[in-house]
Parts: structure tokens; C-alpha cells; sequence
């Protein structure tokens, strides 16, 4: 693939500062750029040391400002959106290979089963009875479908997912190696000295344009729904419990465990490894920092963090003080053997 920069600024609505006719043979990342790659810069760091990266054009915020000496002599394309446009150009310079519609000789089909068109079915993949596969769906090798589930068009479950019996997915979904969808929560009751398990009827619902990442576990509850938004994304390493709800436009990233019955709000970004107790809400708009521990409700639009949770703010003081609290407790003994000395002597 080989495109000239004038090409490039029409795909991506750019205007050029350079040689409009310079020919780009690659994409790469800022660092590790060759002189015939294209790459893009959004933040400070990069826009201030453009002379540092070797590609021949850079893609930069249609706001900056530069000069000659800043950029060397790197073309450079400013667009509204740099990430957008580089990530654009990215899918044309490595187009996703074409696999023809079809069902592999391989696959495990049960009864009363409806494929939409366009669809991919890979080998080995199992599906129960009175599956609906939507539209344009590509289920990849290994790909485990229960029975009664729904998988709504344009969704993409690579290999090894397993969804369990009559999980709903949206349109345009996209869920990784690994993951296990609609799994038994951890439901048990106490029959004297034993744990007897309760049996899990509920199942877990997934909207439109959600990507849920490798390796997540979202659970079925005993009853009940439980419920991934629309626009939700998830990282890898994620465990969803019973009858969870989380709001549309959610970001959750790695190592995040949520237990039952809580409620996510809308547009919600929980960091790494956050730990969130169940019954609880979280409001719209909420911030839980990265090893959060969140044991009770959080207002719309709050930044949380640290364990247990707090206002960000006021945490941001708790650890200023933390690394000197053992000079503080020496502080602290000496003055109370100097209160103790004086009263003494009172005495």
C-alpha cells in the first residue's frame, strides 16, 4: 500500500503544511516511526518534540500552532480529530482479511437454529437449540452458544468465548478470547454445615456498539437480569457478578471486580483494579480511581479513590501523608514522653 500525502489529506480532510506529493508506505507509532510512515501527535510531549520522530508526516490537532524549526522537515496534516484520522488510515493500510459467508463443516448446529445472512460460522463452534444468529455475525473457531441465546447483527465473538444459555446480545458487539458470558454467580445457602447451590435461572443482557475485552466473567444471577448498556467497553482481566447493571457509555479497565445486584450509572469510567462492593450505586458521570475500594454509594459526577473510598481531593492529602506517618509517630512519642516529664515534676 503506498498513498501520497494529497491523498491522505482528502481521506482524512486534512490540510497539509509540506510536500503534498511525498508517498507514505506505512503507519507506525510515534517512536518507532520509519521516514516513509505516517503517525499522529494530540498531546504536549509529542506536538513539542515533532523534530524527535522519524516519520516522513505527522497528523497534529488542527490548532496547533508550529514553525519550521519545530517540525523539521516533517510534513504534517492538521485535522480536528488526529487520533480518528491516523486510526482511519491505520484499517486502509491493513484491511481485516475477507472470510466468505458459511457455515464450517466442523461446527455443532442444534435444532431450530436461524443464521442470518452474510454470517460466518468457524470450526468448531457449538450452538444449542433455538439459537438466532443476526446478520453479518462472525463467530470465530471454538466459539461455545448455549441454548435460547440471541446474537443481534454485525457481532464479532473471536475464538474461545463461551456464552451460556439465553444470554441476549445487541448489534454490533464484539467480545474477546476467553470470556465467559452468562456464567452461574456465586449463589450458595447454608444447609447446616453445608453449602448447597442455588440454582441460576436469570441471564444476562448486552446492548448495541458494546466490546467486551479477554478474559472477562459477567455472571447470570438465580433470577433476574444481569445487564451490560449500550456503549459499554471493558477491559481484559473483568469480573461483572449477578444481576449488576451498568449504565450506557461505561468505561471499565483491567482487573475491575464488581459484585452483585450493584448499579452502574451512565457514562461512568472505573480505573484498574477497583474493587466494588455489591448493593450499591454509582452515580452518572462518576470517577472511581485506579485500586479504589468502594463500599458504598457514589454521587453523580464524583471523583473517588482509595480504599476505603474517598473524595479524590481528600485522598490526594491521605497519601501526601501516609509515607510520613513513621516519622510522625516518632514525633509523636517524644512529645508524649515530654508531656509526661513535665507532669512529673509538677507532681
Amino acid at each position: 500500500m503506498k498513498l501520497s500525502v494529497n491523498e491522505i489529506a482528502k481521506i482524512i480532510q486534512a490540510e497539509i503544511a509540506g510536500d503534498p506529493s511525498f508517498i507514505v508506505k506505512g503507519v507506525s507509532s510515534f517512536d518507532d516511526s520509519e521516514p516513509h510512515d505516517i503517525t499522529f501527535a494530540c498531546e504536549t510531549k509529542y506536538l513539542t518534540h515533532l523534530q524527535q520522530t522519524r516519520a516522513g508526516a505527522v497528523i497534529v490537532p488542527a490548532t496547533f500552532v508550529f514553525d519550521d524549526h519545530d517540525s523539521g522537515n516533517t510534513i504534517l496534516l492538521k485535522t480536528d480529530n488526529p487520533k480518528l484520522s491516523f486510526f482511519k488510515l491505520v484499517s486502509i493500510f491493513h484491511p481485516e482479511k475477507i472470510t466468505k459467508p458459511g457455515i464450517h463443516h466442523s461446527a455443532d448446529i442444534g435444532h431450530h437454529v436461524k443464521v442470518g445472512k452474510n454470517s460466518i460460522i468457524g470450526s468448531n463452534v457449538f450452538m444449542g437449540d433455538n439459537v438466532q444468529i443476526g446478520n453479518n455475525v462472525h463467530l470465530m473457531p471454538g466459539v461455545y452458544i448455549g441454548d435460547d441465546v440471541f446474537i443481534g447483527d454485525n457481532t464479532l465473538i473471536k475464538p474461545n468465548v463461551t456464552i451460556i444459555e439465553k444470554t441476549r446480545l445487541g448489534k454490533n458487539v464484539i467480545i474477546h478470547s476467553g470470556t465467559v458470558i452468562g456464567s452461574d454467580g456465586f449463589g450458595f445457602t447454608q444447609n447446616f454445615d453445608k453449602h448447597e447451590k442455588i440454582v441460576h435461572t436469570g441471564y444476562v443482557h448486552i446492548g448495541d456498539h458494546v466490546e467486551i475485552g479477554a478474559c472477562n466473567t459477567i455472571d447470570r444471577g438465580t433470577l433476574g437480569m444481569t445487564v451490560i448498556g449500550n456503549g459499554v467497553k471493558t477491559d481484559n482481566l473483568i469480573h461483572i457478578a449477578h444481576n449488576v447493571k451498568i449504565g450506557e457509555n461505561t468505561l471499565i479497565v483491567a482487573q475491575v471486580g464488581i459484585a452483585g445486584s450493584t448499579k452502574i450509572g451512565k457514562n461512568v469510567i472505573i480505573a484498574g483494579n477497583a474493587s466494588i462492593t455489591g448493593h450499591i450505586k454509582i452515580g452518572d458521570g462518576s470517577i472511581v480511581g485506579p485500586c479504589a475500594g468502594v463500599r458504598s454509594n457514589v454521587p453523580e459526577n464524583e471523583i473517588v479513590s482509595g480504599m476505603p473510598h474517598m473524595p479524590h481531593v481528600r485522598w490526594r492529602k491521605v497519601v501526601s501523608i501516609i509515607s510520613r506517618l513513621p516519622e510522625m509517630r516518632k514525633s509523636l512519642f517524644s512529645f508524649e514522653k515530654r508531656l509526661k516529664d513535665l507532669e512529673n515534676k509538677n507532681e
